[in-house]
């Protein structure tokens, strides 16, 4: 009867045992490194035929595994596919072909003993047939004796790490991974700047089965990965927690915080999110054509497509590809019209400078901004020369000097996380001001001992021109104070107000700026309860400029 390699397996070991033990009286160098060989065999595992084994390496330490064939076979073929996971490694086979004549005995004389004599000093053969260092999947097809034993030897000398490696004695009903076509490669057909569009040929597999296969694309920042073991392995040890196939099964996984999946029309995307970039990994289906969106402008991605195996979650990889999203255009800067006033909104978290463009008219020119809300730097420079760069704070002119048909640039930029907002105004230095003529200070200054249960009194500075003041009035509550100093949008006027809110509009000026100063006495309070008073100034044109508010509260026993 035919018997299976398993029962022929003791066998083998005996075999070995056997081969140990009479080469114990041999002082040879030859026949020492060969009772080496042999006792590598002896202490080795056995890999299974037919399956996917994973193996786990420590550095520097050599692993082996060894297999045998079933009996009767004269010749068979048979194949080992190595996967390294991580870094590079080196392997081998060695074949160790037993003497046909060892062990044995003389039965015929002299001459038959120094035969014997002869056999029991070279044993057998062993020779490396097969040997390879690198990371890239390796598959090493032969074919087999009976009278053959085979010794894979596996060493990892960068760091710990594991491979995958798979043995196969049957050629005829099918393939664990995947086919690839005869050309591998992806093939960049389009570039956007935020888009990249691939395609591959098709795996043969896809056409014999269709329903079980399936393409899975991984878009990377760094590198290029030679299998998907490899690349899970990278996203692992980026400090991202992958499930295992994740983006080979459909599974519904309970994704980590910094995973994102994404499932749409019948594809499945999963963003991994770390510090070093993100790693995504879309699945589908059997389509060779897919375009990539939502990249940054102006960045080199790493593209990889795996031809998966959805019943054995075994892959094969195409050969990756690389390309360069395409530089973002320059944004369109926005012109400043002489004497339009732009009201602009800074988003505070992304910091990135705000443009406005002005070419002059004229040889002076005046720049004004009014600070509505938040912390704001303001940059201008003239045909790319900085000619003024500050922090703003309120209302601030630049009166600078140049030439004709000169070009201004103004940058804007908030210097807090919270949205700021400004508005900006460029003129001809002799045209008429858009805002009044201000004060030295805009705030507002309250009298303690004229406080009362029912009234207090304010006070501001005023100017040597004629002008229009509003004076408004609002209760809060204690907790509200600081969010209503905080928020308080300086450029708005009292149309956003209640009517209800306003006490009285005034007109005043003193040619003498030491006594341009007003008071207002403000009544009809209630006791204890904090106001929140604010004064308009009204020039020329009938823009306002709001002072800063002012919380007063009143006393609560008189």
């Amino acid at each position: 009867l035919k018997m299976s390699w398993l029962f022929y397996l003791p066998l083998r070991l005996l075999t070995v045992a056997c081969l140990c033990h009479s080469i114990k009286a041999s002082t040879t160098s030859s026949q020492q490194s060969f009772k080496t060989n042999l006792f590598n065999f002896y202490h080795s595992l056995i890999l299974a035929d037919g399956k996917e084994t994973t193996i786990h390496l420590l550095k520097d330490i050599p692993k082996r595994y060894y297999f045998v064939l079933e009996e009767g076979r004269i010749l068979a073929p048979f194949s080992v596919t190595v996967t390294p996971c991580d870094v590079p490694i080196e392997w081998s086979i060695l074949m160790y072909k037993a003497s046909p004549s060892f062990p044995g005995k003389a039965t015929q004389g002299d001459h038959d003993t120094q035969e014997v004599s002869k056999s029991q000093k070279a044993p057998g053969i062993m020779s490396t047939i097969f040997n390879y260092k690198g990371n890239s999947v390796e598959t090493y097809m032969g074919m087999s004796s009976h009278s053959a034993l085979y010794l894979l030897e596996f060493l990892s000398t960068e760091r710990d790490t594991h491979i995958t490696v798979y043995l196969t004695t049957d050629t005829t009903s099918g393939h664990l991974y995947p086919e690839l076509p005869m050309d591998p490669r992806i093939d960049v057909i389009g570039i956007g700047h935020t888009t990249v569009t691939l395609t591959w040929k098709h795996s043969p597999s896809v056409l014999q089965h269709r329903e079980n296969i399936q393409y899975c694309l991984l878009v990377n920042e760094k590198h290029n990965y030679k299998s998907l073991c490899a690349a899970e392995t990278a996203i692992r040890s980026s400090g991202m927690k992958l499930p295992p196939t994740l983006a080979l099964s459909l599974s519904p996984y309970l994704l980590e915080p910094q995973q994102v999946m994404i499932l749409s029309n019948s594809e499945l995307s999963i963003i991994n999110k770390a510090s070093s970039g993100e790693v995504r990994q879309v699945c589908m289906g059997t389509r060779n054509t897919y375009t990539v969106p939502n990249l940054s402008p102006s960045t080199q991605y790493y593209f990889d497509v795996f031809i998966v195996n959805l019943l054995t979650n075994a892959s094969a990889a195409y050969t990756g590809t690389f390309a360069r999203t395409l530089e973002e255009p320059e944004p369109k800067v926005p012109e400043l019209k002489d004497g339009k006033v732009i009201h602009v909104v800074l988003d505070g978290k992304k910091q990135k400078f705000y443009s406005l463009q002005y070419q002059a008219r004229h040889k002076r020119t005046q720049f004004t901004f009014q600070l509505c809300r938040g912390q704001i730097r303001v940059h201008i420079t003239r045909n790319g020369k900085t000619v003024a760069s500050e922090n703003l704070s309120g209302l601030r002119y630049f009166s600078l000097k140049g030439k004709l048909l000169d070009t201004y640039v103004v940058q804007l930029r908030s210097t807090e996380e919270s949205n700021s907002s400004v508005k900006v105004q460029a003129s001809p230095h002799f045209q008429k001001p858009l805002f009044p003529l201000l004060p030295e200070s805009l705030k507002i200054k309250s009298f303690s001992k004229l406080r009362t249960c029912r009234s207090v009194t304010i006070a501001w500075l005023g100017t040597q021109e004629e002008s229009k003041y509003c004076v408004y009035r609002r209760r809060i509550e204690e907790d509200q104070i600081w969010r209503e100093l905080q928020s308080a949008d300086r450029c708005s006027g009292p149309e956003s107000r209640h009517k209800s809110e306003k006490v009285l509009c005034k007109y005043f000026y003193d040619l003498n700026l030491q006594r341009a100063v007003t008071t207002e006495t403000i009544k009809g309070l209630e006791a204890g309860a904090f106001y929140l008073f604010d004064v308009y100034l009204f020039g020329p044109s009938g823009i306002p400029v709001r002072y800063y508010s002012k919380v007063v509260k009143t006393r609560k026993k008189c």
